[in-house]
């Protein structure tokens, strides 16, 4: 392996093959780049020290066709997501932040659950408050509710757009930058049960680093 050029901590590493719907909608709500569609495919890289971010972008953007949609620096981490109809373009965008980092896909962090629950039945006010701080669809009473914590940050993006291919929910919000990345789900009792059975299967296939995370279940 080549000599990383610079110290860095490869928190997420996640391609996505086909943004569903909701996903590619919820990210162009809240993204201040270029806006992603359904059906391209998409790369969501988390760092850390937080400003080496920039450098990612540059070796993306140098190298491949892909499209950024989102470029977050925060106090701790900094995360790039990019996306383009052509998916070779997406996986090549991939090896230009390995390469540059002289790191391979398993030094990303394993992403690791810290809750997942469902509140079936949701009362009115209950939604009211829900509905007042999400940017994605609206959950109304009586409805389930999937909420979502992963560490690292970036995997709430992969856990989404999952639930959204196997089951008949609603995005209803989504963070994926962060200590902890975060999703809330809406829908009946069955869809959400499957959205949650195809979180869980999709981030324990990820490999990587062990992750004990930054604090315990």
């Amino acid at each position: 392996m080549a000599e990383a050029k610079e110290k860095i901590d490869l928190r997420t590493f996640t391609l996505i093959d086909v943004l569903q719907a909701q996903t590619a909608s919820f990210i162009a709500t809240i993204a201040k780049g270029f806006l992603p569609l359904e059906g391209q495919a998409a790369l969501l890289v988390e760092v850390a020290p937080g400003m080496s971010i920039n450098n990612v972008t540059d070796a993306v953007l140098k190298q491949t066709s892909a499209i950024p949609g989102m470029l977050i620096v925060e106090r701790a981490f900094g995360m790039l997501e990019v996306h383009s109809d052509d998916q070779g373009q997406v996986r090549a965008a991939g090896d230009a932040v390995l390469d540059h980092y002289g790191l391979k896909v398993t030094d990303r962090l394993k992403p690791r659950i810290l809750t997942s629950q469902a509140i079936t039945g949701i009362e009115g006010y209950h939604t009211q408050l829900i509905n007042r701080m999400r940017h994605g669809d609206m959950i109304l009473q009586g409805q389930t509710m999937l909420t979502l914590e992963v560490h690292p940050a970036g995997y709430a993006l992969l856990a989404t757009n999952e639930a959204e291919k196997a089951a008949n929910i609603k995005v209803l919000e989504l963070i994926t930058f962060g200590a902890f990345g975060r999703v809330w789900l809406g829908g009946d009792e069955e869809n959400i049960a499957q959205a949650a059975a195809a979180i869980e299967k999709v981030l324990a296939s990820i490999e990587g680093r062990e992750n004990k995370g930054d604090r315990p279940v």
